[in-house]
């Protein structure tokens, strides 16, 4: 009876434990959309991937990099005058802001109108303010992506209208995303709910709401996510609906890409649910952590020719080291690779960066330089030998002036010569 008592609790702690370990990580998502990747800002660590390398059709999320470029390129201030040309050749069926020729609105303006509104008109104008044509416009385009080292990207246009060759990746998207989400004025910019256009030579004041439901906390939107902060969404025939997007829970930062996505059941959208259960699984499963501190001793170093009150040296981290962990990770003792420079000497200035600490995590490393606690003097022994020698050397010189060149030794030396 003792036994079977025994190996009853057994099985209730061992099916306890399974339940703590299967509820405390959840499964990765199911997801429709034909591409879609998750990502850390940070570190670039890939969370969820799903075919992030096949080339396809971005449609209006194209329009992040126009934006980078024209706050890169222009100021916000600067009043630009809509040509014709840019907005006579729009496709019926896109998205457009209705510009008039001749109508005159701020790059800031015309930037809200194109990440809220997702105006293609606004994107030719952009176009043609900066470069003269779209065509030049998209050779600054593919420049961006090549200095960002993005190898499966070619843009034909800035505000995504189907061309065969104008396509990308979602890990293309996520990286231009990163690059752009470093600019705070496009981080601004693509976390409004909704822009307010003021009264310009052609228009009254209009306002325009934006096309990213997961910014949208409202009664009439059914995909508000509370951590999501900035995005940009696209769809043609062809792309399907795709979404840009990023989220910040607790200092972790994600971007996730959705391309490709279409409806599930009761015209449910599937780029936004998609996002969601993505950003879901990368909370749910990962965490920021703080490995060491700022100013924490990495360790102690002995510094050669130094002087003895010195010569041992603190080497302190001089930043905060957060990594990406698993949430399987928290309690997890990490040990970090310490690097010296090579031939390190006195002297040596306090603060002075003398090695660096690394965390390799995952294949991702997390590092911070070390610097030196305090100066470091140089050792005075080889002053004072050398300082000993001189006055030896001194006073040879001086014997042999006064004792051997003696006038008394030559009175000898006469006085002798006369008794011969």
């Amino acid at each position: 009876m003792k036994i079977k008592k025994i190996l009853t609790i057994i099985f209730i702690l061992i099916f306890t434990l399974n339940l703590t370990i299967s509820y405390g990580i959840s499964d990765t998502p199911e997801i429709s959309a034909g591409a879609a990747i998750l990502i850390d800002t940070s570190s670039e660590r890939i969370l969820y991937s799903k075919n992030e390398n096949e080339k396809m059709y971005p449609a209006s999320t194209t329009k992040i990099l126009t934006a980078i470029l024209t706050i890169e390129n222009c100021n916000l201030e600067d009043v630009v005058i809509v040509p014709y040309e840019a907005i006579s050749s729009i496709p019926s069926g896109y998205s457009v802001a209705a510009l008039q020729p001749g109508e005159q609105l701020t790059v800031e303006q015309l930037l809200q109108l194109l990440l809220v509104h997702s105006a293609n008109d606004v994107a030719n104008v952009l176009a043609y303010h900066i470069s003269g044509s779209i065509e030049a416009f998209a050779s600054l385009m593919n420049q961006k992506v090549s200095e960002l080292g993005l190898q499966n990207t070619h843009f034909t246009n800035p505000s995504g209208i189907h061309d065969e060759n104008h396509y990308t990746t979602a890990y293309d998207l996520a990286i231009i995303m990163k690059y752009c989400m470093k600019n705070s004025t496009f981080r601004n910019l693509s976390s409004l709910k909704y822009c307010t256009i003021p009264a310009t030579n052609k228009y009254e004041e209009r306002v325009f709401n934006t096309t990213n439901e997961l910014l949208t906390n409202n009664s009439s939107s059914n995909y508000y996510y509370k951590y999501a902060i900035a995005g940009k969404t696209g769809y043609t025939t062809q792309a399907k609906n795709c979404l840009v997007s990023v989220s910040n829970k607790d200092n972790l930062e994600l971007i996730c890409v959705v391309l490709s996505a279409g409806l599930y059941s009761n015209n449910v959208s599937a780029r936004f649910t998609d996002t969601k259960a993505l950003f879901d699984y990368g909370y749910d499963n990962y965490t920021i952590r703080k490995l060491r501190e700022r100013d924490a001793i990495a360790t102690q170093i002995e510094i050669n020719k130094a002087t003895k009150e010195t010569r041992n040296l603190d080497l302190l981290i001089s930043n905060d080291i957060t990594a990406l962990i698993s949430q399987d990770d928290l309690e997890t003792e990490f040990t970090p690779e310490i690097e010296i420079n090579d031939n390190l000497s006195a002297p040596i200035a306090q603060g002075q960066i003398v090695g660096k600490i690394i965390y390799n995590i995952d294949g991702i490393e997390y590092s911070a330089d070390l610097t030196a606690s305090h100066s470091v003097e140089k050792s005075g022994y080889l002053k004072l030998l050398i300082q000993i020698l001189m006055i030896i050397l001194i006073l040879f010189f001086l014997y042999k002036l006064l004792f051997e060149n003696h006038p008394k030794k030559k009175y000898y030396r006469i006085k002798n010569n006369r008794k011969k």
